[in-house]
């Protein structure tokens, strides 16, 4: 059974964090595929609109174009609107419902779970890989129990054979094996004026393409 990873987010811009995340899961949990999902517009984040959602992918697209395993998929932007996490999943489910599916997440989104439309839903309707990052502690208090009982905490230890907990459909998979102390709202804030001091936060190939087209200028 094929196993595929989705990374869905705004990636406004997508940075190295991101592209290690994916580089390290594809290995750590012996993926055949890993996806990023771009949001046309995250729902959760109303405040500031998003850079276009056609320049995202094209720098998601070129941050990716080494790993022959890794895909930036268009469904979110095709559909030309906000969309939930919970109507996505049902989506890939119906897709993809011959393999065996993971949704990434970060430790800052992990820790805003509650505003999630159907939060739960979403957590137990498919297995998840929560990636761990400095400054944002894997808790679990602001959890329910039914979720709590599907947690499996690998580390950074080979998660190829990692099974849910027993009695468990579906497991929750916190790993460390993706550490990174880099952000979009940094990244947008160190391009400000219009030129970028931390390079290694962004792949040159995406520098090079924020540079073109003057973005977060």
């Amino acid at each position: 059974m094929s196993r595929i990873a989705f990374f869905g987010g705004t990636f406004d811009p997508v940075h190295s964090g991101h592209v290690l995340i994916a580089n390290t899961l594809v290995e750590q949990f012996a993926l055949d595929r890993f996806v990023f999902i771009p949001a046309f517009h995250a729902p959760h984040k109303p405040d500031r609109p998003p850079t276009s959602a056609f320049h995202r992918y094209a720098m998601l697209c070129l941050a990716t174009a080494g790993n022959d395993r890794v895909y930036v998929s268009t469904l979110e932007i095709e559909k030309g609107e906000r969309r939930f996490t919970i109507d996505t999943l049902s989506e890939l489910e119906a897709e993809f419902d011959a393999c065996e599916r993971f949704f990434v997440m970060g430790s800052d989104s992990w820790a805003d779970i509650r505003t999630w439309r159907n939060w739960e839903q979403v957590l137990l309707s498919v297995n998840h890989i929560v990636v761990s990052r400095p400054g944002f502690a894997l808790s679990i208090e602001h959890i329910t129990e039914p979720i709590r009982k599907r947690i499996v905490d690998v580390g950074s230890n080979d998660a190829a054979s990692a099974q849910p907990p027993k009695g468990q459909k579906y497991g929750i998979y916190f790993t460390n094996a993706a550490n990174f102390d880099v952000s979009a709202t940094g990244v947008r804030a160190d391009l400000t004026d219009g030129r970028l001091d931390r390079i290694a936060d962004v792949p040159s190939e995406v520098a090079k393409y924020i540079e073109k087209y003057d973005l977060y200028i």
